[in-house]
């Protein structure tokens, strides 16, 4: 059974960091797109950033160069690193992975998720 698990949320002002990490567990298919998501209130969740088995990254204009995914595959936890942070940043933010390829790695077709973490940004 798959299972992600986000932890690393938490409140910070503008312009600080947080690392946000989801420990994967029960995930044996050779290939995967993996991807951090967000929700705020009143908004649809938006897929903010995805690493593909064969490490190729893709973000959201609004983090470029401001967040950065990673997984460590020895550990099997993916990782969002935020920096620059903002007000609009504030949202849950929810890991998926998805077996099929980058395509499926978006909102309404991603097969896995965790349970979220909260990031809270004040200005």
């Amino acid at each position: 059974q798959v299972q992600l698990a986000e932890s690393g949320g938490g409140s910070v002002q503008a312009g600080g960091s947080l690392r946000l990490s989801c420990a994967v567990s029960g995930y044996t298919y050779s290939y995967f797109c993996m991807g951090w998501f967000r929700q705020a209130p009143g908004k649809e969740r938006e897929r903010v950033a995805a690493i593909l088995s064969d490490g190729t990254t893709s973000y959201a204009e609004s983090v470029q160069g401001r967040f950065t995914i990673s997984k460590d595959k020895a550990k099997n936890i993916l990782y969002l690193h935020m920096s620059g942070l903002k007000p609009e940043d504030t949202a849950a933010y929810y890991c998926g992975a998805d077996p099929r390829g980058i395509g499926y790695c978006v909102v309404g077709r991603t097969t896995y998720w965790g349970q979220g973490t909260q990031v809270t940004v004040s200005s």
